[in-house]
């Protein structure tokens, strides 16, 4: 006996989760069968700004937004189509940028990840030598040029409960004179970035482990402080989640942040009366959406009326 010309017992999708990483834009299609009730996990974390330039502040992280393990799931409609926007990091800053460029936002659904704010750069008018707003916040630049060292970028900017990120680190003085001048760590998503105190730069905030794809994997750390080479000071580590480490000469520039990970750009270094470098770039960001219980391709048996339905729901050919 047939039914709608299919002849059982058919080959079936079993129950399985649907787990899809996306390092790039793209789709989430849902399934259109399954006991599921169209809930799904997600994580969704923004591009990492980039690092300032000149002894400077470390990129912050991009934000961090997450349902696993235990918040609240989205209800995704069965059988809908939802674009994804992953993130890109934020450039590095050059001479003519001065602080680093903000990362972009990652959206999926009504969930959007800031990106990173960039790092304060050195050597420029006021405004730019704090560290810029972002998911987390970039380190603000250390003192030179006339201008004293400044503050780091407002983390969880816009606001977010809860929190995707924090602020970034402030940038150091030169005290009694000295070069000594370093920049202050971006802002992670599990940390502040940390404050420049000579010989140090700030480190990078700590990022967030997650195993939704099934292991952990930690993201969203901040971009090092960056250094001048003489007094002698060092570059901040860049923080763990993929954050840049910082320069301390100004023949090399801040670490990038790792892709996939929103990780921050570490800053530039200076090199006195020298050469001065440029910011590392922000880590690009990455979305993965982890659908329980969805119908998906393994091996199996359907059921006369499931084939039947499948078929003509358009889910099984």
């Amino acid at each position: 006996m047939s039914n709608g010309g299919i002849i059982g017992p058919v080959q079936n999708p079993v129950i399985s989760d649907l787990n899809q990483t996306f390092t790039a834009s793209g789709t989430f299609n849902m399934p259109n069968s399954g006991p599921a009730p169209g809930d799904v996990d997600y994580l969704v974390v923004a591009g990492g700004g980039g690092g300032g330039y000149c002894n400077s502040g470390g990129g912050g992280a991009g934000g961090y937004r997450t349902s696993f393990p235990g918040g609240t799931k989205l209800t995704i409609t069965k059988g809908s189509s939802t674009p994804v926007t992953v993130g890109g990091g934020g450039a590095g800053s050059t001479a003519s940028l001065c602080r680093g460029t903000t990362g972009s936002d990652s959206i999926f659904s009504t969930i959007t990840s800031a990106g990173g704010g960039g790092g304060g750069g050195a050597g420029a008018p006021a405004p730019v030598k704090t560290g810029a707003p972002g998911g987390s916040g970039g380190g603000g630049s250390g003192a030179s040029c006339g201008g004293g060292n400044k503050a780091g970028g407002t983390g969880n900017s816009p606001p977010t409960s809860p929190s995707q990120g924090n602020n970034g680190g402030t940038g150091s003085p030169a005290p009694g004179g000295s070069p000594g001048y370093a920049g202050g760590g971006g802002g992670g998503a599990s940390a502040v970035g940390g404050n420049a105190s000579v010989p140090t730069a700030g480190s990078g905030g700590s990022g967030s482990a997650n195993s939704i794809t099934g292991s952990p994997v930690t993201y969203a750390g901040g971009g090092g402080g960056g250094a001048r080479t003489s007094g002698p000071t060092a570059a901040g580590a860049g923080g763990p989640g993929g954050g840049g480490a910082g320069s301390n000469t100004g023949a090399t520039p801040g670490t990038s942040g790792t892709a996939n990970t929103g990780g921050g750009g570490g800053g530039g270094g200076l090199i006195e009366a020298v050469s001065q470098s440029n910011g590392g770039t922000g880590g690009s960001g990455i979305v993965v959406v982890l659908a329980p219980n969805a119908k998906v391709s393994a091996p199996g048996i359907w059921s006369l009326s499931d084939a039947y339905n499948n078929r003509k729901a358009g889910t099984w050919n």
